[in-house]
């Protein structure tokens, strides 16, 4: 009797020592560096083309925001621009007309101061020519301020229409990233703001496993570090995976609920993200173990 005693409390022992050594290193979930994509204008979506799920590629058109608005402003715009620069002809038709004056009596002018010379014309004849040459100058400096005045009117027009232009391209929701949808906040028809999100979605293909890992074991872990993750094959066995460690925290953090033993409980610890390549069997928010 004594010695079945023995046996069966050297088997509990036995049993626990060799639980103890099937533990991993670290607990955690995998998770996705997610992106929130939001609206840039305000309007009717009038086009929203995706499903929780789905895999999209970056650059893919998936949405559109009413621009019936921002095209009337913009077509106003461009009349506009047409009507300044039909001032703007007019303007520089009346600069040559000046500039051919000038010219004539500049000839004149020439013709004068010789004649003077020979005496065959009065000093007054040269200073009204001088006078006229003066006033043309100045109508000419005159017409030119109002050219400038124009050419600065037509290049706010062009800076009003690349802002519509600009407003306009916003309303195309361009999906910034290959990945999966994770979440859809809107549907076709509702009305959308600037800063209001649309959906959100995550490259799936790499995954993290965020697990807390001790100060006594933190010495042993470095970044690019190869090392075994492992996820539940059922409820026997493990899948065994390779990650890298990608990130380490540089402070410390009080346990989270995750780690099951109160002795580990009370400890502080620190975050340690693996990156694992997800060939289909990882899901946001599986358990998984590593073994450094």
């Amino acid at each position: 009797m004594k010695t079945n005693y023995i046996l069966i409390i050297l088997a509990v022992v036995l049993s626990a020592c060799s639980s103890n050594e099937d533990r991993s290193d670290a607990y955690g979930n995998f998770e996705v560096d997610d992106v929130i994509i939001s609206a840039e204008a305000n309007g009717k979506l009038m086009m929203l083309n995706i499903q929780e799920g789905q895999r999209l590629n970056n650059g893919k058109l998936v949405a559109a925001i009413d621009t019936t608005d921002l095209v009337l402003k913009r077509k106003q715009l461009k009349a506009q621009k047409t009507a300044s620069a039909s001032k703007l002809t007019n303007i520089n038709s009346q600069i040559d007309v000046q500039e051919q004056q000038k010219s004539n009596l500049t000839v004149d002018k020439n013709r004068v101061e010789k004649m003077l010379k020979d005496g065959a014309a009065t000093q007054k004849q040269l200073d009204d020519i001088n006078g006229n040459l003066d006033l043309i100058d100045k109508q000419i400096s005159s017409i030119k301020t109002q050219k400038s005045a124009i050419l600065a009117e037509l290049d706010a027009i062009d800076a009003q229409v690349d802002q519509v232009n600009a407003s306009i391209e916003k309303c195309q929701i361009i999906n910034p990233i290959t990945g999966v949808v994770l979440d859809k906040y809107a549907e076709p028809g509702e009305i959308t703001a600037f800063g209001k999100p649309i959906y959100k979605i995550a490259n799936t293909d790499e995954m993290y496993l965020r697990v807390y890992v001790s100060g006594a074991q933190l010495p042993n872990i470095k970044l690019g570090q190869e090392v075994q993750v492992l996820i539940d094959k059922d409820t026997e066995t493990d899948q065994i995976l390779t990650g890298q460690v990608s990130w380490i925290s540089e402070t410390a953090e009080f346990t989270p609920k995750i780690i099951q033993t109160k002795e580990e409980r009370v400890n502080l610890v620190y975050a340690v993200k693996i990156r694992v390549s997800n060939d289909g069997r990882l899901k946001i928010g599986m358990p998984g173990e590593v073994n450094f």
